[in-house]
């Protein structure tokens, strides 16, 4: 399978690639807004999981680019970069492709971050009505640390709520999650339930910030 990662020079783009190179035989495309930087950043991946013993297969393209080719796109740019991100590949996608977001909104005072709840009700709503409308979306990988998922000397047991409309787009979200070690998928239902599963990754963000032994703190359900 293909998997485009939009924003894959970033930290869950990066943690994403690095564990899918490293636990899977996907082929992955790092995709960037700069084509150079892509493809700088698909070969900084290839060479480190080569110095690990794993024969990854990376490349990088322009976003678009990167879209175009995949079966399975991950939004992996910021909640303020998302709908333009979307704007600028759907013509690159179709309804085979399945385009995921993890992307959360939040803002930060003194206190702390806190879910920043956009009109529609989530970001993943601002998704939904910027992608073309047969082209199914999933959100999922919302709620996990980018440091210690990218840190391949890291083992965990986390999980990740998986949430859409289309079951077979899920199912496909879901079966790539599983190839993570020690990340397991939960179907938590539709597209009315992303707040919910956006606003957990500021509570977790605090509790980590304000706890040194919960530095890369993820979540299971048990």
């Amino acid at each position: 399978m293909r998997i485009a990662l939009l924003g894959g020079t970033g930290d869950i783009g990066r943690g994403l690639a690095l564990r899918w190179g490293r636990d899977t035989e996907h082929e992955l495309l790092i995709g960037s807004r700069d084509p150079e930087r892509a493809r700088e950043q698909a070969e900084a991946y290839t060479s480190e999981l080569a110095d690990r013993g794993a024969d990854a297969d990376f490349k990088g393209f322009e976003n678009a680019m990167a879209a175009d080719r995949a079966d399975v796109v991950i939004l992996a740019v910021p909640a303020y970069h998302l709908v333009d991100t979307v704007e600028a590949v759907a013509d690159r996608l179709d309804p085979e492709t399945v385009l995921v977001t993890p992307a959360v909104g939040m803002q930060r005072d003194e206190d702390g971050f806190h879910y920043n709840r956009p009109g529609p009700g989530s970001v993943a709503a601002l998704a939904e009505s910027a992608k073309p409308d047969d082209v199914p979306l999933v959100g999922a990988f919302h709620n996990l640390p980018a440091g210690g998922l990218a840190d391949l000397d890291s083992e965990f047991e986390w999980d990740t709520l998986v949430f859409g409309e289309d079951e077979d787009a899920k199912a496909t979200v879901s079966q790539l999650a599983a190839e993570i070690e020690g990340l397991r998928p939960v179907d938590i239902g539709g597209l009315a339930n992303a707040a919910e599963v956006e606003a957990v990754t500021p509570l977790l963000i605090n509790v980590a910030m304000n706890n040194d032994e919960l530095h890369d703190l993820g979540v299971k359900f048990q």
